[in-house]
């Protein structure tokens, strides 16, 4: 890991150097002399970057640092410069090219590469230690080149670059070229030597950060994480239909296939329930004893409330 870190900063350097090499000789005492061409180039092509600041929220926003103007809530590389996004990804506006998309907790150095010859626009210098980013740009004559601890990435171009590099534990490193025109991706190994070429289509996950150890139909994407979901208060993305709604309580469902709505009877329930009636019995002739199940009968009929209130005028009027 020392090793790895330790090469990293020499690529940062590196960047650094190639960056500031122009602005030292300028600094060098000789004659006043006409601005040559390459100049003019870089005067023309203007700032490599422009990213947008957030000062409300400076934990979510980026932060950055280099050779850099701030104006209008924008940060604006000129040569080079170092970009830390907080909590969500960072869109960093690369001018007359595209998009560069810095993952959250992400940190890249950019600079611009000095060492085309005059008269061309240079290529893009990126340098991370871990993260992902998104680059979804215009690529030029001059190839971009991505440095990791343990890869130089080189995208090539002319082309449409729709690249997503993402930078696990232990050296994993996957790289997905997708699009319809996507570019020219080389991946080379600083330490073990060889390439690697990634097809158009293909997403490679490049496992312990070795060319040896390649799963080349990596089915984890290789950009940034998504979003955690938010809690809402008023769900308007399930009232829009655009999410799906909580599930409901089994209930009743007729035959007809709407839901069934419950209804509570209205039911008077008196102090001793009565029992269901008795099968009548036959009246028995005049002067024949009845029967204990035929004078028992009657009786049960009479429970309940309005045999209570029978027997109670019975006793009243001395029917008993």
């Amino acid at each position: 890991m020392q090793i790895r870190q330790a090469n990293l900063a020499g690529v940062l350097a590196l960047a650094a150097i190639l960056a500031v090499a122009p602005a030292l000789s300028a600094q060098a005492p000789q004659a006043v002399q006409a601005p040559t061409a390459e100049q003019d180039t870089q005067n023309e092509a203007g700032p490599i970057a422009i990213v947008p600041l957030d000062n409300k929220n400076p934990d979510k926003g980026a932060k950055v640092t280099g050779a850099l103007e701030v104006t209008q809530g924008k940060a604006i590389i000129a040569s080079s410069g170092t970009i830390t996004s907080g909590t969500e990804t960072t869109q960093v506006i690369l001018p007359h090219r595209g998009v560069l998309r810095v993952c959250a907790s992400t940190s890249v150095k950019l600079a611009a590469d000095s060492s085309v010859p005059a008269g061309e626009i240079p290529g893009l210098m990126i340098a991370m230690e871990h993260g992902a980013v998104e680059a979804s740009y215009a690529t030029g004559q001059n190839s971009d080149i991505l440095m990791t601890p343990d890869f130089r990435i080189l995208i090539g171009g002319p082309g449409a670059a729709d690249v997503k590099i993402r930078l696990g534990q232990h050296g994993d490193t996957c790289v997905d070229n997708a699009g319809i025109n996507a570019p020219y991706v080389l991946v080379t190994s600083i330490f073990e030597g060889g390439a690697y070429r990634v097809q158009p289509g293909q997403r490679v996950m490049f496992e312990h950060g070795s060319l040896h150890e390649v799963v080349d139909q990596e089915k984890e994407p290789c950009g940034c994480p998504p979003a955690e979901a938010k809690g809402n208060e008023f769900p308007l993305a399930q009232s829009e239909g655009l999410a799906p709604l909580a599930k409901a309580a089994p209930s009743a469902v007729n035959a007809g296939g709407t839901q069934a709505v419950p209804v509570e009877p209205l039911v008077y329930k008196s102090p001793a329930q009565a029992p269901p009636p008795a099968t009548p019995a036959a009246e028995p002739a005049a002067g024949t004893a009845a029967s204990p199940a035929a004078s028992t009968a009657p009786a049960k009929k009479k429970t309940g409330f309005f045999g209570s209130i029978g027997k109670f005028f019975r006793r009243i009027f001395g029917a008993e």
